[in-house]
């Protein structure tokens, strides 16, 4: 494996509320804290992180990291549900991507059963409350294990 993995957090709407909305649903830390905390956990790996509102910057950050990273770990939040754009930008690019939820989609209303990204994903993880994110960090440290040993 390589000594340093290189990772991309990308987050989409409302995500930049952790800590303040819907508690109940999505905990009470922030993800800007919560960063820190994997950041921590993983010094050997170099994690970058973007949120952003909007579709189209998701898109131009999901090109960016896309062929110059070892792994994405993408929480489209509500547009995993409505973004063909973003499910193709995935298909596009040759890193792979995990698809993150906090909450157990699978649970919620039955709008958000469907995932248009998660055909273009290596995998999902959702229902782990933030702890779906180390998942995914440990799903594509897995993976690019190996990779090398194949």
């Amino acid at each position: 494996m390589k000594e340093t993995l290189k990772m991309h957090i990308i987050n989409g709407p409302n995500l930049n509320l952790l800590g303040i909305r819907e508690k109940s649903i999505y905990g009470d830390i922030s993800f800007k804290k919560y960063f820190i905390i994997l950041s921590n956990r993983y010094p050997n790996i170099d994690l970058k992180y973007f949120q952003s509102n909007s579709e189209g910057e998701i898109i131009n950050k999901i090109q960016e990291a896309g062929f110059s990273s070892d792994g994405i770990i993408l929480n489209a939040a509500a547009y995993t549900h409505t973004s063909i754009a973003i499910a193709d930008s995935i298909a596009a690019i040759t890193t792979p991507v995990v698809e993150v939820h906090i909450s157990n989609i699978a649970k919620r209303e039955s709008y958000r059963h469907q995932s248009y990204i998660a055909p273009n994903c290596i995998g999902s993880i959702f229902g782990f409350g933030l702890d779906s994110y180390r998942l995914a960090i440990e799903a594509i440290i897995e993976q690019a294990n190996l990779k090398v040993k194949s």
